[in-house]
């Protein structure tokens, strides 16, 4: 069994190398976005919980999320893995996903860190905003609020994999091709 944790700031192309590595290696992809989507939708007990804080503008506590993201597992059981996109962001978060899956028998086994610089990052997005319709991927300023906000509070999960060994910082510039033969180096090396 596969379970990886893949993360980098916005843009550096996670949802595009998640789909790769989902369809490579057999994953269940598990996106937080689409998880609250869903639950919202079929009007879950989770899904009901999750909407009156989105509703109030404030943020879905981690015991929700973790309770959906345990269902997701627990719904898949011979899954060869996960990929999990967008969860965790914080240390708190990676704390009770190692106690989740600790709890099923698994675990992560390697933390993919995509590495893209800055300018980068604000000029992939600036491009992405003109086809995408998304209005935080068309204003620089609210860009680079999006990085900050990355660099402080989910950059240091790269210092919680380190410590378990689990981390692969990966050069996330280069092809689509390119970039995914690195992160396939990194998971079959771990």
């Amino acid at each position: 069994m596969i379970n990886i944790v893949i993360f980098g700031p916005p843009g550096a192309g996670k949802g595009t190398q998640s789909e790769r590595l989902q369809s490579h290696y057999n994953l269940v992809h598990i996106s937080t976005g689409d998880l609250f989507r869903a639950h919202i939708k079929g009007e879950t007990k989770l899904g009901v919980e999750a909407k009156s804080y989105i509703d109030k503008g404030d943020l879905v506590p981690d015991s929700v999320t973790i309770g959906m993201l345990r269902d997701k597992v627990e719904d898949n059981p011979q899954a060869n893995g996960f990929i999990f996109d967008g969860f965790p962001r914080t240390t708190p978060q990676a704390d009770s996903l190692d106690a989740l899956l600790n709890s099923l028998n698994k675990g992560i086994n390697v933390c993919l860190s995509l590495q893209v610089s800055d300018e980068e990052l604000v000029a992939r997005l600036l491009n992405r905003g003109k086809t995408s319709g998304r209005a935080d991927d068309a204003n620089e300023a609210v860009i680079r609020n999006r990085l900050a906000v990355y660099q402080r509070e989910t950059a240091p999960l790269k210092e919680f994999y380190a410590k378990q060994d689990k981390l692969a910082d990966i050069n996330g510039v280069g092809t689509i091709d390119e970039i995914f033969g690195r992160l396939c180096d990194a998971v079959d090396a771990h």
